[in-house]
């Protein structure tokens, strides 16, 4: 796909989390997979004035276009391409329920079979890291390989699927999810959970199910 397509799909997918209240200001990141690296978001602009000409690319190595300057973040995000080829985009937001569980830190357990969605049993608590390290990136690298939704203690969240649209989709579930896990009192009691058993069936009809799109 082109890359003026690209960018401009970047844009909207940012103005539509924030709208949906996934995330608030320019605090999340959005970048999906270009060449041998990434095109994503650029540092510290409101997404009501961005344009697909501000949108970076950020080769293999690290390396970002001159004269433009990438999120703070995407040294996680290129962990992600790196540590599942198979997924092309990624979203990074500090949605109010995800952000509130990851400051307890706590994984979401097996509370609703739509844990499912992120190929596993449960939506993982990496520890925390200054934002933008190479600590950070590296416990994102492990924990993105088993889920494909993470919680970032004392931070947010990231959702990476193999569109934008389907990133942006995993946001919302996994925001929803852990709505649900405060609202069942999980950050302060054990709370019922599906059994490991029965997830394995669940996760397996997931491999067919989920947000169904043209791309």
């Amino acid at each position: 796909m082109e890359r003026l397509k690209l960018a401009a799909d970047i844009i909207v997918t940012c103005q539509e989390m924030n709208a949906s209240g996934l995330n608030q200001g320019t605090s999340g990141n959005v970048s999906v997979r270009y060449l041998d690296g990434m095109l994503i978001t650029p540092s510290g602009i409101p997404y009501s004035k961005m344009t697909p000409d501000m949108i970076v690319f950020v080769d293999g190595q690290g390396v970002s276009e001159s004269g433009k300057t990438p999120s703070s973040e995407w040294l996680f995000h290129l962990a992600c391409y790196q540590a599942r080829p198979e997924l092309n985009a990624v979203i990074h937001t500090h949605a109010v329920n995800c952000t509130a569980v990851s400051i307890m830190n706590h994984a979401i357990p097996a509370i609703h079979y739509m844990i499912a969605v992120t190929g596993t049993d449960h939506i993982p608590c990496i520890p925390y890291h200054t934002f933008g390290s190479t600590e950070l990136a590296n416990s994102v690298f492990e924990g993105i390989k088993s889920s494909k939704s993470l919680l970032m203690q004392h931070h947010g969240m990231i959702a990476m699927e193999t569109t934008l649209e389907k990133a942006l989709w995993l946001a919302g579930e996994t925001e929803t999810l852990a709505d649900l896990y405060i609202k069942i009192g999980g950050l302060h009691s054990k709370v019922p959970t599906l059994s490991k058993e029965e997830m394995t069936i669940v996760i397996g009809k997931f491999k067919t199910y989920g947000l169904k799109t043209d791309a």
